[in-house]
């Protein structure tokens, strides 16, 4: 077991935004992403990787395929990995993101028990 906490990971930058690695295990990775208001994460693909995000707090534009949707502090996202995504800190808050990028190793694993 490996346990951690979040907030270890909230670190923000005048610079740009952060991305601090929580856990690297097989194919999956787990990360929080830092901005503060105005700063942007370009627009890119995962091919291959889902993606999951959790709003941890703050508020923000997350864009995918080019069609802006507000994100708020709870929200839940699922990217596909065929999507385009983007994301700005269009709000007067930091925001921070977690996110999960995973292959599923074995459909038995992704079903509701």
């Amino acid at each position: 077991m490996e346990k951690n906490s979040i907030k270890a990971f909230l670190e923000y930058s005048e610079e740009r935004f952060t991305k601090r690695i929580i856990y690297k295990k097989g194919e999956t990775t787990a990360f929080v992403l830092n901005f503060l208001p105005g700063q942007e994460l370009p627009t890119h693909k995962h091919p291959g990787t889902e993606v999951y995000l959790y709003v941890v707090s703050g508020s923000g534009t997350i864009i995918i395929n080019g069609t802006d949707t507000e994100a708020s502090e709870a929200d839940l996202i699922h990217v596909n990995r065929d999507d385009e995504m983007a994301f700005k800190n269009s709000g007067s808050e930091p925001v921070s993101l977690y996110v999960v990028l995973s292959k599923i190793p074995s459909e038995q694993y992704a079903k509701n028990i």
